[in-house]
């Protein structure tokens, strides 16, 4: 049988019928009604013209309507593409008019969004409207394409199919769509089901963005163990701490970021908290104070550091908790993103892309079922990341001679801020449209909150001047407010460059990095 997206749900439906699905604000699902929204919501889909292989995407919160899209779009026959919630109306419009999505999903806190859009995504002659209130116009309800339709059969698309695009930053300052097929999918969902542990009495929080392969760890994998799932719209740790007392999940994945606000919260011990088994964290850099104190905190959860990347769908290794809470000499091991998953290959290669020994470093390279088809109409980038058979991460790192993986610093030139990755040419080309800047540099420099933040470095032209606040203002109006700079220092003298006219951004980093241990995870 090849591997098919949607049987995730009939397995749910045949093993778990009467068991809760998705739990929301008051709405409870089983796993019976769950199955048989998604194939009416799929008819609905179809009734509005939704064709095999046809691009769907949504802009919305978490909600159990976002879990039934992911489901429900594959068994029209659809490709979903996820959008970031956090982006600007420009980048939005390059998502939709890149990916040629036809179909548009938004709930009440992206419907004011549509105005600006107007007239600028080209290919979108749909939008369904998933919030409770009054429909806005122009747009169908999302309950409409469910109530009163017959479920329809699957579609039947699997394998090799494409299930869905998400869409990451590009070193060129571009967005790129990362290609997933239902092969991807399911198979990093059944390397993920073991090691999680996940089963029919599992229940997910859905507190990380529903958009973002992170949460996606979880997503793919608890449907298809049969078990449930539990929804905050987006994070804030009170509303997290709500929802654990009320909800009480098993497991979830927090963003460092994430963790360091509860456990710093003072509140947190006003919560029972204690139905948390096992939480995942990765996505930035885990202060070694915060995982200590979150340990101290909540010695009965279970921390598993999860390292992956999106074109990996997204999994690639995990540390064992057994290693951050054994004291002995395996200790050291704490600082690793521990050993690949079980279906999956993971080597440090050179820059022939030759294995290197043990503790040299090199780029960290992978293969599996799980790692991506390649760019949405980029094929030469896809051909340079896949080159050889290999996914080329990116990433710098080394393995010991127990075959755990270290990170040591990034070879694509990213920032990771709070969970989210920030390309500084993106930032570098937004600061670059103020007319004062002559020349700027962006990196990514250590931040207490979020493990790492968006600074700028910038040479005015000599007639003229604009200080750090004007200059980040500019930017909130080109891209996202996360990757717009945090803080900017001004010099006079050109920026350093190597021979070959890059700016050395090697040379800017060390002030802010000497002394620590830049880990990047």
């Amino acid at each position: 049988m090849q591997m098919q997206l949607t049987h995730a749900v009939k397995r749910s439906r045949q093993v778990n019928r009467d068991g809760t699905a998705t739990l929301f604000e008051g709405r409870r699902h089983s796993w019976g009604q769950f199955a048989d929204r998604v194939a009416r919501l799929a008819a609905g889909l179809v009734e509005i013209g939704v064709e095999p292989g046809d691009r769907v995407a949504i802009l919305a919160l978490n909600s159990d309507r976002y879990l039934e899209f992911f489901f429900a779009v594959p068994w029209a026959g659809g490709v979903f593409v996820p959008i970031n919630t956090r982006l600007a109306p420009p980048e939005v419009a390059y998502w939709l008019n890149d990916s040629g999505a036809e179909v548009l999903f938004v709930d009440d806190n992206f419907t004011a969004m549509l105005e600006p859009l107007r007239g600028k995504i080209d290919g979108v002659r749909r939008f369904v409207y998933l919030g409770d209130g009054a429909v806005p116009d122009g747009l169908v309800h999302y309950e409409s394409l469910i109530d009163g339709r017959a479920a329809m059969a699957d579609a039947g698309r699997r394998g090799d199919d494409l299930a869905g695009i998400f869409y990451t930053g590009g070193t060129t300052g571009v967005s790129k769509g990362v290609m997933l097929s239902h092969t991807n999918l399911m198979f990093n969902a059944l390397n993920v089901t073991p090691l999680m542990h996940f089963n029919r009495w599992t229940n997910w929080l859905h507190a990380a963005p529903m958009f973002h392969l992170a949460d996606g760890t979880g997503t793919f994998a608890v449907v298809l163990a049969a078990g449930g799932h539990c929804f905050i719209p987006g994070f804030e740790p009170l509303a997290a701490l709500r929802a654990i007392q009320q909800y009480r999940p098993t497991d979830t994945v927090f963003v460092p970021t994430m963790v360091n606000m509860i456990v710093n919260h003072p509140q947190v011990a006003d919560f029972d908290i204690s139905s948390l088994q096992r939480v995942i964290y990765g996505a930035s850099p885990m202060p070694a104070a915060v995982i200590e104190r979150a340990l101290q905190l909540m010695p009965e959860i279970r921390f598993v550091h999860g390292y992956g990347q999106t074109e990996s769908s997204p999994f690639l290794t995990a540390l064992d908790p057994e290693f951050l809470e054994r004291e002995d000499p395996s200790a050291e091991k704490r600082a690793s993103i521990g050993h690949s998953a079980a279906a999956v290959e993971v080597r440090v290669l050179d820059e022939n892309d030759q294995e290197v020994a043990p503790g040299v470093v090199g780029e960290i390279c992978a293969r599996g079922m799980n790692v991506m088809q390649g760019y949405w109409n980029k094929p030469e980038l896809t051909a340079e990341t896949l080159r050889n058979g290999w996914l080329h991460t990116g990433d710098g790192g080394y393995m010991d001679a127990d075959g755990c993986l270290f990170i040591v610093d990034r070879v694509k030139d990213m920032i990771i801020t709070g969970g989210e990755n920030v390309y500084s040419a993106e930032v570098e080309n937004a600061i670059h449209q103020h007319a004062a800047v002559a020349e700027c540099a962006v990196i990514g420099v250590p931040d207490d909150t979020w493990g790492e933040r968006v600074h700028a470095i910038v040479r005015c032209k000599d007639d003229a001047s604009v200080d750090a606040e004007a200059l980040i203002a500019h930017c909130h109006q080109l891209i996202a407010n996360y990757k717009c700079p945090r803080s900017v220092d001004f010099v006079d003298q050109p920026l350093p460059l190597s021979g070959a006219g890059k700016i050395l951004k090697t040379e800017l980093r060390k002030p802010f990095w000497d002394g620590k241990a830049k880990q990047v995870n």
